[in-house]
């Protein structure tokens, strides 16, 4: 049950994320996309954080600081590289 809890703060973050990044209208994917994107990029990036710098360089990165901090920027670049590609392939 403890493995569960930092998971979902990474999926939340990042769909947060997601969602303020698909704020801006060039990078809206829809609400749905946003938050999909944004949970997806968060944990992935929250689980590559640690690995990033250093495995445990900083305590307060592996812990829910960490978890928020990499979850809510991994679901917003996520979000809103997909919304780049997105826009550039319906111009084409």
């Amino acid at each position: 049950m403890d493995a569960i809890v930092p998971i979902l703060v990474q999926l939340v973050a990042g769909a947060v994320g997601g969602n303020l990044a698909g704020a801006i209208k060039n990078l809206s994917l829809g609400t749905t996309g946003n938050t999909i994107a944004g949970g997806i990029g968060g944990l992935i990036l929250s689980q590559l954080l640690p690995m990033l710098t250093g495995g445990g360089v900083d305590s307060a990165l592996n812990g829910i600081v960490g978890q928020l901090i990499g979850g809510g920027a991994g679901g917003a670049v996520l979000t809103a590289v997909v919304g780049l590609i997105k826009n550039s392939m319906s111009k084409a």
